[in-house]
């Protein structure tokens, strides 16, 4: 799995196929996208008419919680989004929210994966409780934790306990969806104009130096470039240590213990 790729939430259908050529054309070959951002159709176009062959591209999307019977219902939705994507498999399948019956859920997926149509499965947004009883009381490990993580929610002690278990992480939010004066910040800045980059590449780069996976989005073809142009230069320990100090240890997106927000998402309906 590439360190960087490119993410498609909130970025409309219509968009997103135009969005994710334009992504290719500036180098990226990984994709992530989930049932319930309604755009997995238009992700594949995009694939399908690129011409890059399916072996250089690494694609992800997510299973959304499913109704009892979890495990057949886990099965026909995963079965739906290859069909949407136009793919014979996924390189890394999760389960998007950590409701619902995920140990039914995650069973079917363990046979996706025994049959080779998931390359790798793996879990979003658990915490740590929830993360290690799943890891304990299944057979196979989840690759990879894709949850909130930028200068703000740092989240350091977390990917410490998921590297120890195999577990690698991966970013959503990573430049903090511009909140906090994230793009202003006087201690990203300074970074970024020691190095002759901008604010997003410092946070991009500080992600990866970490080992953390990162997918930011944009719909401008001119950020997308920007973005994936940080592999040549390097943070200092000093100017991770300044960075390190920006963690309020606070989510500034999605608030996961909330119980207005667990009904929200179990309300939510793909079908509706």
């Amino acid at each position: 799995m590439p360190l960087l790729g490119f993410g498609v939430f909130q970025i409309p259908a219509e968009q997103t196929e135009q969005a994710v050529s334009d992504a290719l054309a500036a180098g990226y070959r990984m994709f992530d996208t989930a049932a319930a951002y309604q755009n997995e159709e238009a992700l594949g176009r995009a694939l399908k008419n690129s011409g890059i062959p399916r072996e250089d591209l690494f694609i992800t999307t997510k299973l959304w919680l499913q109704k009892a019977p979890a495990e057949q219902n886990t099965r026909r939705a995963f079965e739906d989004s290859l069909t949407k994507l136009g793919l014979d498999y996924v390189d890394l399948y999760l389960i998007h929210q950590p409701y619902g019956d995920v140990y039914a859920q995650w069973r079917a997926m363990e046979d996706l994966h025994r049959q080779d149509l998931a390359k790798a499965i793996g879990v979003s947004n658990f915490y740590p409780d929830r993360l290690v009883d799943l890891i304990l009381n299944n057979e196979i490990t989840p690759a990879v934790n894709q949850i909130e993580n930028h200068p703000f929610f740092q989240r350091v002690a977390y990917q410490e306990l998921m590297a120890g278990h195999g577990v690698r992480t991966q970013s959503w939010g990573s430049l903090a969806q511009g909140k906090n004066g994230v793009f202003t910040n006087p201690v990203l800045t300074e970074i970024g104009a020691a190095h002759g980059k901008s604010v997003a590449q410092v946070e991009l780069r500080w992600l990866v130096q970490r080992g953390v996976v990162a997918i930011p989005k944009t719909v401008n073809p001119a950020r997308m470039a920007e973005n994936i142009d940080i592999f040549d230069f390097e943070l200092t320990d000093e100017q991770m240590e300044s960075i390190a100090t920006l963690d309020t240890d606070k989510p500034l997106a999605f608030d996961h213990h909330d119980p207005e927000k667990v009904a929200f998402i179990a309300n939510f309906d793909l079908d509706d």
